[in-house]
């Protein structure tokens, strides 16, 4: 006798619908995987517009960003990607892109880790 299971994939109608929603999962999650890497990157560019501001309008030096990594380790313990280098990225991001309008737009269409690997 066969089960359910058996039945149903032998079912070309069962096996479309299958293949259907497997399909609709994985594109759920790229997008999913891709509106997170563009709020990060949006955050990103955001916190290094601000530390470049606040060193060129109110003097800043170096410690700013010494002082903002551990401030942040601090208040969410175990957080990546706040480290002292990272947020030294994040400004350079910024310097590098922020006088073409045309990029703006576009900044967020590629990874945090590419980004690095154009402005090293």
């Amino acid at each position: 006798m066969e089960s359910d299971h058996q039945i149903l994939n032998s079912n070309g109608q069962y096996l479309n619908f299958r293949d259907d929603i497997m399909r609709r999962i994985r594109s759920a999650q790229y997008e999913a995987m891709r509106a997170v890497n563009k709020e990060m990157i949006s955050l990103y560019w955001d916190i290094g517009r601000q530390i470049t501001e606040r060193q060129q309008e109110l003097g800043w030096g170096n410690s700013i960003v010494e002082n903002l990594s551990k401030d942040i380790q601090k208040e969410f313990p175990g957080i990546q990607g706040f480290g002292v280098r990272n947020i030294w990225n994040m400004a350079r991001f910024y310097s590098e892109y922020q006088s073409n309008a045309i990029l703006h737009p576009l900044v967020a269409e590629i990874s945090w880790t590419k980004h690095i690997c154009i402005i090293a």
